[in-house]
């Protein structure tokens, strides 16, 4: 599956954006979906959880409180609310179906979207 994730930009501290993430061909209905970041230079870091339902969500305690996952009412985008950002949110963020396994780590996904690029400064 091609996901595309898209919605980033630059924003001041204490701004907020929504992220989006899209499947082409097909609807993200029926699979969890995580957000990951990344820096130049560091680790791929997880975000946010959502499962397939809906039911079940997840967020890293750096953002717990500031950032939410959601579904579409559709079920074909996932959405990721930062709110309050901070410079430390800046980074690549990327979109990614999750095939099995812990959903915090890289290797639980196994289709990873293009990242968007999130810039929070003043």
């Amino acid at each position: 599956v091609q996901l595309q994730a898209y919605g980033g930009g630059l924003v001041q501290p204490g701004g907020s954006l929504r992220l989006s993430c899209a499947a082409s061909g097909r609807t993200l209905s029926g699979y969890g979906l995580g957000w990951f970041r990344q820096v130049p230079g560091m680790e791929r870091e997880f975000v946010a959880f959502i499962n397939f339902s809906g039911a079940n969500r997840y967020h890293a305690p750096s953002v717990r409180g500031r950032f939410s996952i959601s579904r579409g009412n559709a079920k074909n985008t996932v959405y990721l609310q930062m709110n309050n950002l901070k410079s430390e949110d800046t980074a690549v963020y990327y979109c990614a179906q999750y095939d099995s396994g812990t959903y915090d780590r890289v290797q639980s996904y196994d289709s990873w979207g293009q990242g968007t690029l999130v810039t929070v400064s003043s």
